[in-house]
């Protein structure tokens, strides 16, 4: 028998199961990808994270492509005994190679089920800080306010110490006036200021009072809050304005003074 008629015999035996298990196949592609649409826009009532809502549709559309992948060996005449054995040997080396990636994928769903924080809240963790702006299955990004970013693989969030600031943050702002001044009026004009700023929250009440009694001034300090987009605009908007209305109102801001005596030789 030569070529033409062995490739022949081949498809005469094996063509009918070929063209059956790309059938198989294919549906199930398609399969997946509509009950894949049917259960994303299922969760949306839900109101679950992102990762987690890609999280259950991948799985469900690797479930039924799977299932449809082991249709289309059947159908070939395969014993899939063997084949899922090899699978679960293979699957185990693979974990054994990606301990790491493992773990970021466990401590990611441990982030996502408990939620220590969320997309848009201010954290501080692992000597690392800024604006949550994605969390994924196997990394969680801060963003800076000087735009830049932050990778944070997960299994280094999970078991440390976060600071969740969430959507607003308290400024630290610290204002000199001299032992002179009528503090009522000071106090008053720094009120003032924060009440006429549009960053500045105000269903939350600021902090204002004297912080320090130093050498040669008093030390005032200005707390007020802001959310976390405003946090670097909204301190150097109200130093200004704290400058120009003292200046407005006659209160000084001293310089720094130091009092120097020079004591002559008595001989």
């Amino acid at each position: 028998m030569n070529v033409k008629d062995q490739i022949i015999a081949f498809l005469v035996k094996y063509g009918i199961q070929a063209v059956g298990g790309l059938i198989i196949f294919v549906c199930g592609l398609f399969v997946a990808g509509a009950v894949g649409r049917v259960v994303k826009k299922s969760l949306t009532r839900f109101k679950l994270e992102p990762p987690l809502e890609l999280l259950i549709v991948r799985g469900v559309k690797l479930i039924i492509i799977v299932f449809a992948l082991i249709l289309t060996v059947a159908n070939f005449g395969v014993n899939i005994a063997p084949l899922v054995a090899g699978m679960g040997v293979v699957g185990v080396g693979i974990g054994l190679a990606m301990q790491g990636v493992l773990a970021n994928f466990v401590a990611g769903l441990v982030i996502i089920f408990t939620k220590p924080f969320r997309v848009g809240e201010y954290i501080e963790l692992v000597g690392e800080s800024g604006v949550v702006n994605m969390i994924d299955l196997l990394s969680t990004r801060l963003s800076h306010f000087d735009k830049s970013i932050v990778v944070i693989p997960n299994r280094k969030i999970v078991g440390e110490i976060l600071h969740n600031y969430g959507k607003i943050r308290q400024l630290d702002i610290a204002v000199s006036v001299a032992y002179d001044t009528e503090l009522n009026q000071a106090l008053k004009v720094i009120q003032e200021v924060l009440q006429a700023n549009a960053r500045v929250l105000h269903d939350i009440a600021p902090v204002i009072g004297v912080r320090l009694l130093a050498d040669s001034s008093i030390s005032i300090a200005v707390k007020p809050w802001v959310g976390v987009p405003d946090y670097g605009a909204a301190g150097a908007e109200i130093n200004q304005s704290i400058l120009e209305a003292f200046r407005e109102h006659g209160i000084v801001i001293p310089y720094p003074q130091r009092e120097v005596r020079l004591l002559q030789d008595a001989a």
